[in-house]
């Protein structure tokens, strides 16, 4: 069983070596990467339910032993979110590959796009499965590095400073978070997670806080936390359809992860949770009241982004079974969804020539499909039942209600209004860009010549695959209700397991920790 545990991150790497080999060949490119991303699904799928039955599952890399080795470690929260990495990353592959046959890999060389691809995906994988907190470092440099690339595909003057602005703040968290893993190991000689849960506890209150301020301060730039969250409006967007969506989808979900990782497994205890709880009031207010100040799709789904990363960390900050298990659940929610919009926004800009409201009108008429894939999961995002967006957050409410002190019902109130101007701000697109009259009809134009909001053609085509990988996402973001019983059984057990530790722990040291 625990020969599974590697191939999530070796057989993209090996599958980025292949497609780079056949650069030349752009059609044995897309059958690789396909191939490695569909297999990659699978195998996870397999790690879920294998932890689910078996409990953690651990492999020592080249056969060192931890401490002294890196160890891997798949268990039902990393096993979890290998799932759903895996299928975002997958459907998001099938949308762009639709996008390059359309275009002509104008926007997505495919020499370049399906190795780093690939790359982005292992880095991913890498820092779900890491054992130690220098391993999970690499995995975010891989993805970084990776994600420098695609941000920057076409060489555009908007691109590359916004890759520029990106580059600069990623090197500023790695180089918070390398300095935070060298004071860790200075202060405790090891940098393995279970042999660390011990030996923080030991260590002097005011070092261990500072220690867990420099790790929350890394991968609170890194999830887009408030105040640390300004780069990403700005640098997002700029990207192809396909690069911003898995952006929006997975790296800042990366973030989270860290933290819900080393806040249960580190520095249990609820120390921080004051901080981690102002700072998701914080995250939803602004981020919220920045999108419905947008004129561009794009960057409003920027900002909605950052205001609903909030709602994850408020599950974090109340440190209870029923907060954790909500703001898990929502981890799950928010991947599917917000990288569903970001693809659908993908096809508005391709039907309408333009993401910015004042230029859109009429998409509903023209292409009810693409309505219905923009609608669906806005809605969704938005909290309205019977969606599991409603189910997550009234999770979060719940825990912050059972918590009943001030700052959680302020939480409480905080979601309730995020929700609320969330439901506008989509709505607000809704009606700009899908339900008022094309922009030539408002103007006096000739409408026969333009039935879409930016002047095109009324006759546009979308690619089959971007539409068809867009509706699969829209499918499993709805059908995220029909299992939500179950969704929410198993982030009820993952977040037990996470505040309890010892599963963990007993996995890589069947012992004890040393």
């Amino acid at each position: 069983m625990t020969a599974l545990v590697p191939l999530p991150v070796v057989m993209p790497l090996l599958g980025a070596a292949l497609t780079l080999m056949l650069a030349r060949r752009p059609n044995a490119q897309r059958v690789v990467s396909l191939t490695v991303l569909g297999a990659g699904l699978l195998v996870a799928a397999a790690l879920l339910v294998l932890t689910s039955l078996h409990g953690p599952l651990v492999v020592e890399v080249g056969g060192w032993t931890a401490p002294l080795g890196i160890v891997l470690v798949a268990d039902k929260f990393a096993a979890l979110m290998l799932v759903v990495s895996a299928a975002v990353t997958l459907a998001v592959l099938v949308y762009s590959i639709g996008q390059g046959l359309a275009d002509g890999d104008e926007e997505t060389p495919l020499s370049v796009y399906h190795p780093t691809y690939l790359v982005l995906t292992a880095g991913v994988t890498t820092a779900f499965l890491s054992g130690d907190l220098f391993n999970l470092y690499v995995g975010f440099e891989i993805l970084l590095v990776s994600s420098y690339v695609l941000l920057t595909l076409g060489g555009t003057e908007n691109r590359i400073r916004a890759g520029t602005t990106y580059v600069v703040v990623s090197l500023l968290s790695s180089i918070i978070f390398l300095t935070a893993i060298g004071l860790v190991y200075a202060a405790t000689g090891t940098l393995n997670l279970a042999q660390l849960a011990g030996r923080l506890d030991v260590l002097p209150e005011n070092l261990r806080l500072m220690l867990q301020g420099m790790l929350l301060l890394a991968f609170g730039v890194k999830a887009a936390i408030f105040p640390l969250s300004a780069w990403l409006p700005d640098s997002y967007p700029t990207a192809p359809a396909p690069v911003t969506a898995v952006f929006a989808g997975l790296l800042t979900k990366v973030g989270v992860y860290a933290i819900i990782r080393t806040e249960t497994l580190l520095f249990p205890g609820g120390r921080t949770g004051g901080l981690l709880l102002a700072a998701a009031l914080l995250t939803m207010l602004v981020g919220i009241l920045g999108a419905i100040a947008q004129s561009d799709i794009k960057r409003l789904l920027s900002f909605t982004l950052v205001s609903h990363i909030g709602y994850m960390l408020f599950g974090v900050g109340l440190t209870t079974v029923l907060g954790l298990a909500a703001a898990i659940f929502y981890v799950v929610h928010h991947i599917l969804i917000q990288t569903t919009l970001f693809l659908a926004v993908g096809l508005v800009e391709r039907h309408g020539g333009s993401t910015v409201l004042d230029r859109l009108g009429g998409l509903a008429r023209v292409s009810p499909l693409l309505g219905v894939l923009f609608l669906v999961p806005a809605l969704n995002l938005a909290g309205i039942p019977p969606f599991s967006g409603f189910l997550g957050k009234t999770g979060l409410l719940q825990a912050g209600a059972a918590q009943g002190h001030p700052m959680a019902w302020a939480l409480v109130a905080g979601g309730l209004l995020t929700s609320l101007l969330t439901l506008y701000a989509v709505a607000r697109v809704w009606n700009l860009a899908f339900w008022r009259a094309p922009r030539a009809e408002r103007e006096g134009g000739d409408v026969g010549d333009s039935g879409d909001g930016g002047g095109r053609s009324s006759v546009v085509t979308l690619p089959s695959l971007m539409v068809t990988s867009t509706a699969a996402l829209v499918v499993l973001g709805v059908g995220l209700t029909a299992v939500a019983g179950p969704l929410f059984d198993l982030s009820g057990a993952i977040a037990g397991d996470l505040l309890d530790r010892v599963p963990y722990v007993r996995a890589v040291f069947p012992g004890g920790a040393p």
